[in-house]
C-alpha cells in the first residue's frame, strides 16, 4: 500500500510517501518539504498566532494535495515540540482540523523519543546489541537507550536547535553568548546521563536529523547522492575542531559549507553545541549517523498493526 506521513515539525512540513507492506521494509516513492519555522512564530506568551495558523494551513492543503496527486492510501498525521508546547495549542488543532480535514496527532517528546529508536533498531537490526539513539529536532533533543525495539530509558530534552538559536543572536554570536549557551546545554544533558548509564555501555551510538547529517557532512563524510547505504559518522573530535570555527562563522559562511542547507545554516552552531554536549557527556568518541528517524518510526509502528497478507 501506499502510505503518506505528515511531519509537522518545529522547522519544516514534510510529507514523506512511501510504498510499503507489513513485513518489507518502506520505500521512499515522494517527499515534499515547505520550511515553516513554527517555533520561531511562536509570540511572547508561548502562543502560534493567527498569521502563523493560516501559514501553517495553506501549508498543509498542499501537503495534503501532493499526497492524493501521489495516490496515498492513507496519511499518518503528526505535530513535535513546536505544537505540543504553544499554549494555544487546542485551539491551533481546531483550525487545522476545520480547514483542512487533517487531524494532527500530538507526540508527546518521549514517544518522539521511541519512534525514532524503532526506527534506528530496524534499520541497523538486533546484532547492533545496545543501541544508544539521540537526535536532534528543531524544538527538543530526544535520546533513547535499549537492547529491543522498545528502549529502556527514553527522554525529550527542550535542547532543539532552533530553539536554542535565539540565545545566539550576533552574526557571529559573541563568545559569551557561545560559552553561556555551551554551559546550558551540558547541564540540562547532565541530569540525564545517569537514567541511561544504570544500563551499562552501549554497543553501538546512533544519531539522527538533519544537524547530524550536516555536521557530519562538513566533517568529511559521503554526500547525499552517493545513497542510503554508504556508512556515515561523525567523531568527536572532528566535531571538537569544527564548533569553534562555526562559531566565527557567519551565518552566509556556514550556508557555503559542504551539505549544509542555506534555511538550516542559522541552527547550525546551536545544533553543534547540543551533538558535541552529547557525545562528551554520553562517552561517545564516534556515532554513525542513521537514514530513518521518527518518520519511518511512525510508518513502521502501523505497519505492525495492519494484518500480513
Amino acid at each position: 500500500m501506499r502510505l503518506g506521513v505528515l511531519d509537522v515539525g518545529s522547522n519544516t512540513v514534510h510529507l514523506l510517501v512511501v510504498d510499503a507492506h507489513p513485513g518489507a521494509r518502506p520505500l521512499p516513492a515522494h517527499s515534499h518539504k515547505e520550511e515553516l519555522r513554527l517555533a520561531e512564530l511562536l509570540d511572547d506568551k508561548g502562543a502560534i498566532g493567527p498569521d502563523g495558523v493560516d501559514h501553517l494551513i495553506n501549508t498543509l492543503h498542499k501537503a495534503v494535495q501532493a499526497a492524493e496527486d501521489k495516490g496515498c492510501e492513507q496519511v499518518l498525521s503528526f505535530a513535535t515540540s513546536a505544537v505540543r508546547e504553544a499554549t494555544n495549542a487546542d485551539w491551533v488543532l481546531s483550525q487545522v482540523r476545520a480547514a483542512t480535514e487533517v487531524n494532527l496527532q500530538v507526540l508527546t517528546g518521549e514517544e518522539e523519543a521511541r519512534l525514532t529508536f524503532l526506527a534506528a533498531r530496524r534499520w541497523f537490526g538486533w546484532s547492533a546489541g545496545k543501541l544508544l539513539v539521540i537526535d536532534i529536532g528543531g524544538g527538543s533533543l530526544e535520546i533513547a537507550y535499549g537492547i529491543d525495539e522498545e528502549p529502556d530509558a527514553a527522554v525529550s530534552l527542550p535542547l532543539g536547535a532552533g530553539r536554542l538559536t535565539s540565545s545566539l543572536p550576533g552574526d557571529p554570536p559573541t563568545p559569551e553568548d557561545v560559552r553561556a549557551l555551551r554551559r546550558h546545554v551540558r547541564a540540562e544533558i547532565a541530569r540525564t546521563v545517569g537514567e541511561f548509564s544504570r544500563f551499562g555501555k552501549p554497543d553501538h551510538i546512533v544519531a539522527t536529523s538533519k544537524t547530524f547529517k550536516q555536521l557530519a557532512r562538513i566533517a568529511g563524510a559521503a554526500r547525499d547522492a552517493e545513497g542510503l547505504y554508504v556508512q556515515r559518522e561523525l567523531t568527536r573530535k572532528s566535531l571538537q575542531e569544527w564548533v569553534p570555527k562555526l562559531a566565527e562563522m557567519t551565518i552566509d559562511q556556514r550556508a557555503a559549507l559542504p551539505g549544509v542547507a542555506v534555511g538550516r545554516a542559522r541552527q547550525l552552531l546551536a545544533g553543534a553545541l547540543v551533538a558535541e554536549g552529547a557525545m562528551d557527556l554520553f562517552g561517545a568518541e564516534a556515532l554513525e549517523i542513521c537514514p530513518w528517524a521518527l518518520r519511518e518510526g511512525v510508518i513502521l509502528r502501523q505497519l505492525d498493526h495492519l494484518p500480513v497478507g
